[in-house]
């Protein structure tokens, strides 16, 4: 198996995933907080939106978009 740089921490790593198992779990729990906020949310929020209520990043949150993590945009 070939080495990766994970997407969210830059550290390489040897896993079929696309992030390190340091931040598998952190992933998890940032989509989750994404998701719930987006369901109690009264409108579609834009991703500046979504970065300022939940605390993610922009660019996880781009990261989540590209890989259909977030089920509710």
């Amino acid at each position: 198996m070939e080495l990766k740089k994970c997407a969210r921490c830059g550290c390489f790593f040897a896993s079929p995933s696309n992030v390190c198992c340091n931040c598998e779990s952190k992933d998890r729990q940032d989509i989750y907080n994404l998701n719930n906020y987006i369901v109690n949310s009264n409108s579609t929020p834009s991703i500046d939106n979504l970065s300022a209520n939940t605390g993610v990043s922009i660019k996880n949150i781009s990261r989540f978009i590209e890989n259909n993590a977030i089920s509710n945009l």
